[in-house]
């Protein structure tokens, strides 16, 4: 059948269930604040300023929410073993045969608006979603268009992709109100599947994602509580300040530190700048002469972090990171004590499989919320593939894609 593709973006398992227990614990019994902050300004901040405006102080902090994300991250998945882009945790399942196409789901044309392709770990699910469609015979057209980080862009191609002859719309949001009008007004027109950034509407078939930032932040921090004794001095090293998942992330590291007496002795934006993560880690040991934990909102410039340890003459703490082959290739090669929480790029490979079940009649979860894993020193070797290139993501569900291991850049 021919086919045709246009184009146009982490200790042990025990000890952590332990941590993410013992924190949704200690949530239920504490009050949540009701102070508005203020917004602090970008760049690097200091620690006593940050603890003014971070865990449930921050404005982006939402309790229920916290509450339920910790709670699934100890939840056991519903659906296939061994494919968590197939699996769903505590699903609702909604009835789509409104949707399903004449004949059933074949020769379909599936449509998909993507934010961009502007930082590596857009460009690793990319390629897993087109070879997620390659595997789909029913798939004759599958018309991508890149919005380039832009939102006046994406809205405009999102009216052009619902006004084609699309079965399906897939849309990976740039932001999320900008773009709620554009969804809403698709929504009338096809089936839509929004996955990764959510929007300010329900509209939508399903919304796909993993847990979130409170149970990536949640598992990073609970390892350095297990791993740093009271009254030790963290370094947490963030990528920029208002960004809703980043700041979660940060809100529940936050009161994990607190509720545990360690000490956060530095709170520092990076932008993603390695040359910047080794000046702030340096900077850090001159005034602190000893640094017992790293904490990282984000592992892009792990490796950095690292180096800025060697280069001290100090031994590297407790760092946590990401499923970056960088990282775990220096945690590998430098026996790093370590953990990587994951935001997964198979997630990529979800929303094509959604859309042919809801083409198909079949039902599927209105808020389809995926494993989120955390990469421990146990679960090292699933993730870590040697040969792949330093910007890949080890949490890809890419190994037995077509075109693997090449097409993701690796030999």
């Amino acid at each position: 059948m021919s086919r045709a593709l246009h184009t146009g973006r982490p200790g042990g398992r025990a000890r952590l269930a332990a941590s993410l227990a013992a924190l949704l614990a200690a949530a239920l019994l504490s009050a949540c604040s009701s102070d508005v902050p203020q917004d602090d300004a970008a760049g690097g901040a200091t620690a006593s300023k940050q603890s003014r405006n971070s865990g449930e102080e921050s404005k982006f902090f939402d309790r229920a929410d916290y509450e339920r994300q910790l709670a699934l991250a100890g939840t056991t998945p519903q659906g296939p073993a061994g494919k968590p882009w197939e699996q769903m945790l505590n699903p609702e399942m909604t009835d789509t045969s409104k949707y399903a196409k004449k004949g059933g789901a074949k020769d379909v044309h599936l449509c998909f608006s993507n934010a961009g392709v502007f930082n590596p770990w857009r460009q690793v699910g990319l390629k897993s979603m087109k070879a997620e469609a390659e595997l789909h015979e029913e798939i004759t057209d599958f018309t991508v268009l890149d919005a380039q980080g832009k939102d006046d862009k994406q809205i405009s191609d999102i009216q052009e992709l619902s006004g084609q002859d699309c079965d399906a719309l897939i849309v990976s949001p740039n932001t999320t109100a900008t773009l709620t009008p554009a969804v809403q007004e698709a929504c009338g027109k096809l089936p839509v599947i929004v996955f990764d950034r959510g929007v300010q509407t329900d509209c939508s078939v399903t919304f796909i994602s993993p847990i979130g930032g409170y149970a990536y932040g949640a598992a990073a921090a609970g390892f350095l509580v297990d791993e740093v004794d009271k009254g030790g001095k963290i370094v947490a090293l963030r990528i920029s300040p208002g960004v809703d998942v980043l700041e979660t992330r940060w809100a529940a590291a936050k009161k994990a530190f607190d509720k545990a007496g360690l000490e956060v002795a530095e709170v520092e934006f990076t932008d993603g700048d390695p040359s910047k993560t080794k000046s702030i880690v340096s900077d850090a040991l001159s005034r602190h002469g000893t640094i017992d934990g790293v904490w990282m909102d984000s592992g892009a410039t792990a490796v950095a972090a690292v180096e800025a340890f060697e280069d001290a003459g100090k031994d590297v703490p407790p760092i946590t990171g990401e499923d970056q082959q960088d990282f775990l290739q220096a945690w590998k090669d430098k026996d790093l004590t370590a953990i990587a929480p994951t935001y997964p790029t198979f997630q990529w490979r979800t929303p094509v499989i959604a859309a042919l079940r809801v083409l198909g009649g079949q039902e599927v979860p209105k808020q389809w919320t995926l494993p989120q894993p955390v990469v421990t020193q146990e679960s090292f070797d699933s993730y870590y593939k040697e040969g792949m290139p330093p910007l890949h993501y080890g949490a890809c569900g890419c190994e037995k894609l077509p075109g693997y291991p090449g097409d993701w850049g690796g030999k």
